[in-house]
């Protein structure tokens, strides 16, 4: 055998010689435990592969260090040999120990670690022990899966934002229900209540589907594991549980990787969350460099970085910064690796290991899965998370962000939202929920030998709103009759709904339009359109009815008997006081008082003046002439009291009796029907009305709703219609309490009912729909379109004041203007046909007189009563003329006889009016008279 020449010396100490030494290299072991799959029994390829070529691309740009990876396999459940694996690895020096993936596993890891000083770095959801954390437990952990408490944080942000009240949570391990923990936290005693089914290994789940959907849940939360989620919707969409008012938020962080594409196009919304921006520069080419690894290795490997699992980029990033770690310290004391024992007596520790974890805590990095910043304890408190969609053509596209600061923060604009939604509605029938109420929605009624059908079968202002809205969207729809025709209230002792609101629970309907009220209680079961209509509650009553006028009910206010009375009292004062003044000497004058010595003296108190004064003061104007004795004074000046009194009487009592008469019973607000009990009120059994007084704080309205509650029989009704019936019926002894724009259709119908008094609230109508429902922004954007255009308000003048027998009455529907106070001719004619009357008869009378001076005149003038109707006529005729001679000159043979007796004549008249005026003087003297009274004097 020859020598070794030195040549091949040299060759041979090259080829054994390690590569870091020929490259200046040292090298620096790091370990790695990952788990077989309990089913194939094959290693968690994708994530070895990230962490193996992770590796590689950090070697290639380290000069000074190379990382070399040691693997080791366990299986999941098997503890002891995990202990081993790694007393293994720290036997073999490594410098850090990533994963395992399983909480058991790698707590006996970490346990491990924390005895030694090596860092370990995990990459799965580690929950916070119930004790609260150890700090020298954790002291060398570092854990690059987002915090437990921050990622149900975000879940609990999502579903805020998407403003689940109520909810239904499907898990299948213990440790699922503990990731949800914020999501419980944030739903108070006083919600709607949170469903949560836990499913077993039985890979039947359309049992518990059909139960959720039994309940009317629409929004589901799925905390499984990723190979079931795909199998799970596969078996809901079976049981129509993927349409499109149902709603799921996945919660694992890989449910991007799954295969949707037989679900794409389910008309449910699917939100999940991702770790990672699959689109970004840095995930595509670290899934380039695993490709091209595999391809040198012999192996095929193809990965879309749509579908990169979160495990297998957080090893990736892991092992970016552990390598910027070791390449900071290197750089002020040299990193070198120790063999370590676990079951040696004098155990060390590796002196740098504290060092490397501490840096890591601090350090800010950036990685496939965006900002990587640490807390005190190796917890990744800070990170960016996508919301991602389940959409038709793009399988998951990114809606929006989340981070712990900005929370939710959305990526697309609200007219990408809105034209997406629009784009959804072409071609869609959609089928409306409505009930028969005029003038919303009724019968149209048929023609001779016409056959309706479908929508044609129907009429009304719902019909014409929906069908704006259907043309500005682009969609189909079908009319739909609810079966117990009631607007939707909820029953708390079955804990169920009914009419309208009902149905759309039950999926029947996908709109609901009538004079549906948008309350808060409906809000909690459905969701509303911004209000075409806006209302309140209001009072409808029948108008007073309207009394025939009485040409002479000017007498009303008193009684016949009174009337009766009345003038048997004057009759019978007036022959007392002639009886009295014939008696009593002091009514006893002398006509001529200068004349002292006159023998004859005169009673001025002759029936007809007796009369006169009666009348006179009855009528409340007095007289000229007094009574001068007591005893006529007393009959006179009682007299007097009794008409003053009559007439106040008559004057209060007929004012009362025109009031009454024009407001018979009439209540002007609520305030007036809670403080009376005669007339009855209700409302339609059911409706928002009803609620509002069920639910109200305010005292007047509590009392009306215990009146409401306790009137028996029952002041309930139906419907409006049968309101409106009762009302009409009553005899204004029950009012209606109702919405205003129901009550404004029929009182522009119904000319004898009215409203009575204001709004008590105020409210609107909407457009029901489910509770999530992708198309409210859409339908609400319509509704607004055609209230900025005004043709909602057209609508309303055609089918309030147009159809049907709008506009009728014309007459404003209040109280107050449809009755005036002004008293018309009805009332007061009789005291005009009375004045007629007497003027007439005055008339007569003093004709009557006239003709009887004529005959006079000519017995004393001895003419023929024709020759002395001339001469009077033509002497009243004469104006001009204002004296009078005793006679005029009716023949020259009579002329001085008649002369004579014209001085006669007024020689009489002027001693009578002498007397007269002394009369007046004394009288004067005695009493202070004015039209309506009198006062006793000295004579």
């Amino acid at each position: 055998m020859q020598p070794w020449s030195c040549g091949t010396f040299l060759l041979l100490l090259v080829l054994v010689t390690p590569a870091w030494i020929v490259l200046g290299k040292r090298e620096i072991p790091i370990g790695a435990i990952f788990h077989r799959d309990p089913d194939s029994r094959e290693r968690s390829y994708e994530s070895e592969v990230a962490f193996r070529y992770a590796i590689e691309r950090v070697n290639m740009h380290e000069k000074n260090f190379e990382l070399v990876p040691i693997v080791r396999y366990v299986w999941p459940e098997d503890s002891f040999k995990t202990e081993r694996k790694t007393c293994e690895l720290a036997a073999e020096g490594v410098t850090a120990i990533f994963g395992p993936s399983t909480i058991l596993t790698a707590g006996i890891v970490g346990s491990v670690c924390k005895t030694l000083e090596i860092p370990h770095i995990i990459t799965h959801w580690d929950p916070e022990p119930l004790g609260g954390i150890e700090p020298e437990q954790q002291a060398m952990t570092i854990n690059l899966y987002p915090e437990a408490d921050m990622l149900s944080r975000a879940l609990a942000d999502l579903i805020v934002d998407y403003s689940w009240k109520s909810f239904t949570i499907i898990y299948d391990t213990d440790e699922g229900l503990m990731r949800l923990k914020d999501i419980l936290q944030i739903h108070g005693p006083s919600d709607a209540p949170i469903t949560v089914r836990q499913i077993d290994d039985d890979p039947d789940y359309r049992p518990l589907l059909k139960d959720i959907q039994s309940s009317g849940e629409s929004h589901i939360i799925l905390e499984i594991r990723p190979d079931r989620i795909v199998e799970l919707l596969m078996q809901a969409k079976e049981v129509k549980m993927l349409e499109e008012y149902q709603s799921y938020i996945i919660t694992s962080l890989d449910a991007h990787t799954l295969d949707f594409n037989e679900l794409r196009y389910s008309r449910s919304n699917i939100t999940a969350l991702r770790l990672m921006d699959t689109k970004s520069f840095d995930i595509k080419n670290a899934v380039h460099d695993w490709e091209q690894g595999e391809a040198r290795m012999k192996r095929p490997f193809r990965l879309s970085p749509e579908h990169v699992q979160t495990e297998s980029a957080l090893y990736n990033d892991a092992v970016k910064i552990f390598a910027t770690a070791i390449r900071e310290l290197d750089a002020t004391e040299e990193i070198s690796y120790w063999r370590l024992s676990c079951g040696s007596k004098n155990q060390r520790q590796w002196k740098h290991g504290l060092r490397i974890v501490n840096y890591m805590k601090v350090k800010t990095e950036y990685g496939i899965t965006g900002p990587i910043i640490f807390d005190d304890f190796g917890r990744r408190t800070h990170f960016h998370l996508d919301i991602i969609e389940l959409s038709k053509d793009d399988g998951f596209k990114k809606i929006a962000t989340w981070d712990p600061t900005h929370g939710v923060n959305y990526t697309r604009s609200e007219g990408e939202v809105y034209s997406q939604i629009v784009e959804s509605l072409q071609n869609k029938t959609f089928i409306v929920a409505s009930r028969i109420g005029a003038p919303f929605l009724t019968f149209k009624e048929k023609k001779e030998g016409e056959i309706l059908e479908g929508n044609n079968r129907f009429e009304g202002y719902s019909l014409e709103l929906i069908d704006g809205i259907s043309k500005i969207l682009g969609f189909q729809y079908r009319m739909e009759l609810v079966p117990d025709g009631k607007y939707g209230s909820y029953n708390k002792i079955t804990k169920k709904w009914d009419g309208l609101v009902k149905h759309l629970l039950d999926r029947k309907a996908d709109l609901a339009v009538c004079d549906l009220t948008i309350t808060y209680e409906r809000r909690t079961a459905v969701d509303f359109t911004m209000p075409f209509m806006t209302l309140g509650i209001s009072i409808l009553y029948a108008k007073p009815v309207q009394q025939p006028k009485e040409l002479f009910s000017f007498l009303s206010p008193l009684s016949l008997d009174v009337w009766i009375y009345m003038a048997t009292a004057y009759l019978g004062v007036s022959v007392l006081l002639f009886v009295l003044s014939r008696m009593a000497p002091a009514d006893w004058e002398n006509p001529h008082p200068c004349k002292q010595d006159n023998d004859e003296v005169e009673n001025t108190w002759d029936m007809l003046n007796a009369l006169w004064l009666t009348m006179g003061s009855i009528m409340g104007q007095g007289c000229d002439i007094l009574p001068k004795a007591i005893s006529t004074r007393l009959v006179a000046g009682m007299w007097w009291f009794f008409a003053l009194i009559m007439l106040s009487s008559y004057t209060a009592n007929l004012a009362a009796f025109l009031t009454m008469e024009r407001m018979d019973a009439t209540i002007e607000s609520a305030e007036d029907l809670a403080k009376q009990s005669k007339i009855k009120y209700g409302a339609v059994v059911g409706g928002s009305t009803m609620a509002f007084f069920q639910t109200s704080n305010f005292s007047t309205y509590q009392r009306m709703w215990a009146a409401m509650e306790s009137a028996r029989p029952s002041v309930f009704t139906k419907s409006n219609d049968e309101g409106r019936d009762r009302v009409l019926k009553g005899k204004r002894l029950y009012a209606f309490l109702m919405e205003s724009t129901s009550l404004e259709y029929i009182t522009e119908r119904q000319c004898d009912l009215t409203q009575i008094g204001g709004l008590l609230d105020s409210k609107g109508y909407g457009i029901a729909m489910p509770v999530n429902s992708p198309y409210r922004t859409a339908i609400s954007g319509a509704v607004l379109k055609m209230q900025e255009e005004g043709k909602l308000h057209q609508l309303k003048q055609r089918w309030w004041k147009e159809m049907h027998g709008g506009g009728r009455c014309n007459e404003s529907s209040s109280m107050g203007s449809a009755d005036t106070a002004e008293l018309g001719i009805g009332h007061v004619g009789g005291v005009f046909v009375v004045l007629a009357i007497g003027c007439l008869c005055a008339f007569i009378i003093g004709i009557l007189e006239f003709l009887w001076n004529v005959r006079k005149v000519a017995v004393e003038e001895k003419v023929t009563p024709w020759d002395a109707l001339k001469a009077e006529l033509k002497f009243a005729l004469s104006i001009s003329v204002t004296s009078k001679p005793v006679h005029n000159t009716l023949s020259e043979s009579t002329a001085s006889g008649k002369s004579s007796l014209r001085s006669k004549s007024e020689s009489r008249r002027g001693s009578e009016s002498a007397s007269r005026i002394n009369n007046v003087r004394s009288a004067a003297s005695l009493m202070n008279i004015d039209k309506m009274g009198f006062s006793f004097g000295k004579n």
